[in-house]
């Protein structure tokens, strides 16, 4: 059996966190193994949770990028405050009160995933402040498989900083790990572990699929994330507003049978469908597209049908870069190198020469983590 570190701390009854005053940073992911909510554990066991900070989506769910403001919780009266609006980062008159930042929010494995960030800049700003960080440690459902380059400095942003992989196989109490070894922070971290878990992927477990967001209700679009994230970076629709985002790709301009053999040829063991289908929301609102369906599996490397995809559709005449405008560095340039990490030139080879230069990022990444694993070793995936 798994025991995540909500179950491991519910375990010992909370006696940790006792006669300190906590904050929380957390969302709706924040259950135990029998789904029990988090909050509602924590009062139930007399923790003095005295404010709740939240990431993207806050507490509830909402949209994909949409901002929002703090409010009250309806239940207990304590703030909950936005980390996802016009500040991202707690700030030293909202940490003034607090003994310990505990933060439990079910990750993906994934650069571009923003909670991520979320927890970069909550350490920090513990260490700014001298606060104790605990994290609940959860599983990586994608297991410990390392893919991709580390991002450029260059190309930092909200989906991407601190030179991570694009999958980087890590737990979120791993990830606070290399972060304060990363960021040199002088902090004190403490990962209540996972009990029972080996590294294996979500779909070799015996445990319910914890949403870890509204563009992933499935571990099957968890899968096919990995690389068609960077369908973002297009003017693809990537599937969001469709019963299976991520898994479902295309345009009104995409010609499906085209796109169906060249994939089928490229990927004999893919296992796709031509699809059409209709967002709801998001790119081509209300519009018919055309596309493909895939029926992602944990052998299938996402990020490079991806990249092979975008290689070949760029060729047409209606397809697009997104630009993506960085506010900070008064900088426009293309999305789809702040996801990829790297210079979009990759999709105008015609082989896979960039992948040498990837893999010798990735293992070097490997080896920086090696004295802040909890969990065993992480592995390169070669192709």
């Amino acid at each position: 059996m798994i025991f995540q570190g909500i179950d491991v701390i519910e375990n010992n009854s909370f006696n940790k966190l006792q006669n300190k005053k906590i904050a929380l940073i957390t969302n709706y992911s924040f259950v135990n193994k029998k789904m029990d909510d988090g909050i509602d554990l924590m009062f139930k066991n007399q923790v003095n949770v005295v404010k709740i900070f939240t990431p993207e989506h806050g507490l509830y769910g909402l949209p994909d990028g949409e901002e929002f403001d703090d409010q009250i919780h309806p239940i207990y009266k304590i703030p909950i405050i936005s980390l996802y609006g016009k500040n991202k980062k707690p700030t030293a008159e909202q940490l003034k009160d607090i003994d310990v930042l505990v933060y439990d929010i079910q990750d993906v494995g994934l650069r571009f995933y923003t909670f991520i960030y979320t927890l970069a800049y909550s350490l920090i700003a513990a260490s700014e402040n001298y606060k104790k960080f605990i994290v609940l440690d959860r599983i990586n459902p994608l297991g410990r498989v390392v893919f991709g380059p580390r991002i450029k400095k260059e190309f930092s942003t909200f989906v991407g900083n601190y030179e991570l992989p694009l999958r980087y196989g890590l737990t979120p109490g791993e990830l606070a790990r290399y972060y304060k070894k990363y960021l040199k922070l002088d902090v004190d971290l403490e990962v209540v572990k996972i009990e029972g878990w080996k590294g294996e992927t979500f779909d070799k477990l015996k445990l319910k699929w914890n949403i870890p967001s509204p563009a992933l209700p499935t571990f099957e679009s968890t899968l096919a994330y990995t690389g068609m994230c960077l369908i973002e970076g297009t003017n693809l629709s990537e599937g969001r507003g469709t019963p299976k985002p991520f898994c479902f790709v295309g345009a009104p301009w995409v010609n499906e049978n085209e796109l169906y053999d060249f994939l089928c040829k490229k990927f004999s063991d893919l296992i796709l469908r031509k699809r059409h289908f209709i967002p709801n929301f998001s790119k081509f609102q209300g519009q018919l597209c055309n596309g493909i369906e895939f029926f992602s599996e944990t052998k299938d490397n996402f990020v490079i049908v991806a990249i092979e995809m975008i290689r070949y559709l760029a060729q047409k005449e209606d397809f697009e870069f997104r630009k993506y405008l960085d506010r900070e560095n008064h900088l426009q340039r293309d999305h789809i190198e702040n996801l990829l990490g790297v210079e979009k030139k990759v999709f105008f080879e015609n082989d896979l020469s960039y992948l040498e230069d990837w893999n010798n990022s990735a293992q070097e990444f490997i080896n920086f983590c090696d004295d802040i694993l909890l969990y065993g070793g992480i592995n390169l995936w070669t192709i």
